[in-house]
C-alpha cells in the first residue's frame, strides 16, 4: 500500500496532470482579452497540433535526434574500452583511475557546463589560444560546432557513469571463464570480445537505454551556453523550447502538450531499440 501510494503520487498524478494541462486551454474574457477573468477550457488535440506546426520544436528534435546517433555510441563504446582495460589482468591503479573517470558524473550539469564554457569562449579559453598559435582557427561556439562542443560535455560527464555500470556487470562475470580461456590459448583480445562484451550486453542495452533517454531531456548545457553562444535560441532542444513556452511565453498548455510529446517519443525510441537489441539477440553473440 505504502508503495501504491507513492508510486500514485510520484509518478501517475505528474504525467495525468500534464496530459490534462496539454489537453486545455486558457480563455479570457473582456475586450481583446483583458481586463476580464480566466477560466480553463478543453481544447481537445489543439495544443498538440500547435507544437507539431512549430517549426522550431520541430527542428529541436531532429537536433537532438542527430545528437544522440553520433554522441551515445561514442560514449558507450568509450566507457567499454574504459571498463575492459581497468578490468583487464595487467591494470595498475585502477581505484584511481576509475575514481578519477567517475568524477565528472559528480559535478551538476550547470556546473559542468559552466566549466566547459570557459574552454569555449574566444579570449579566455587556453584550447583556442592554442589552436591560434597553431594557426587553426577553432571556434567551439559557432553554428556547425556548438552542438558538438554540447556532445563533449555531455561524454566527459556521463562516460565514468556508464563505465562504472559496465564494470560491475563484468565482476559478476566467474574467473574460471577467463582461466578456461587461457588455458585455451585465448589472449586478452579474444577474451574481451568473445567473453566479456557478450556476457555485459544487459549492461550495454541499460545504458544505452538511459542514455537515449537522458538526450532527448537535454535541457541544462545548452541553457548554460546559451549567452555565451547566439546559435542557441529557445527552439534548440525540446525541452529548451517547452521550457520557453511555460515560462517566457506563459502559454503552460502547449508546453505540457511538448513535454507529453517528448515522453512518447522517448518510450517508442526505448522500447524499440529494447525490441531490435532483443531480435538480434536471438540470432548472434554479441
Amino acid at each position: 500500500m505504502p508503495f501504491l501510494t507513492l508510486f500514485l503520487l510520484c509518478f501517475v498524478a505528474p504525467i495525468g496532470y500534464a496530459v490534462h494541462q496539454s489537453l486545455h486551454r486558457t480563455e479570457r474574457t473582456g475586450p481583446l482579452g483583458l481586463g476580464g477573468q480566466e477560466r480553463e477550457v478543453f481544447a481537445g488535440l489543439a495544443n498538440y497540433a500547435h507544437a507539431l506546426a512549430d517549426d522550431r520544436f520541430l527542428t529541436g528534435f531532429g537536433r537532438v535526434l542527430l545528437f544522440g546517433v553520433v554522441q551515445i555510441p561514442l560514449m558507450i563504446a568509450l566507457a567499454t574500452v574504459l571498463a575492459l582495460l581497468l578490468e583487464s589482468a595487467s591494470a595498475r591503479g585502477v581505484t584511481f583511475f576509475r575514481s578519477a573517470f567517475f568524477l565528472p558524473y559528480g559535478v551538476p550539469g550547470v556546473i559542468a557546463s559552466i566549466l566547459w564554457g570557459f574552454l569555449y569562449v574566444p579570449g579566455i579559453s587556453p584550447l583556442v589560444e592554442i589552436a591560434g598559435s597553431l594557426g587553426l582557427h577553432v571556434d567551439f561556439l559557432a553554428r556547425d560546432t556548438v552542438l558538438w562542443s554540447i556532445a563533449n560535455i555531455v561524454v566527459w560527464q556521463f562516460t565514468g557513469y556508464n563505465m562504472l555500470v559496465l564494470i560491475s556487470q563484468l565482476k559478476a562475470v566467474p574467473d574460471e571463464l577467463y582461466e578456461a580461456a587461457r588455458i585455451d590459448g585465448a589472449n586478452a583480445w579474444h577474451i574481451a570480445r568473445h567473453i566479456k562484451i557478450p556476457l555485459i550486453r544487459p549492461a550495454l542495452v541499460l545504458t544505452t537505454v538511459f542514455s537515449i533517454i537522458g538526450t532527448l531531456q537535454l535541457f541544462a548545457e545548452p541553457m548554460v551556453l546559451r549567452p555565451l553562444a547566439a546559435t542557441i535560441d529557445s527552439g534548440f532542444t525540446p525541452n529548451l523550447h517547452a521550457y520557453s513556452e511555460a515560462f517566457v511565453s506563459n502559454n503552460q498548455h502547449v508546453a505540457a502538450a511538448e513535454a507529453v510529446l517528448l515522453a512518447v517519443v522517448a518510450c517508442v525510441l526505448s522500447f524499440g531499440f529494447l525490441r531490435l537489441v532483443g531480435q538480434r539477440g536471438n540470432g548472434s553473440d554479441w
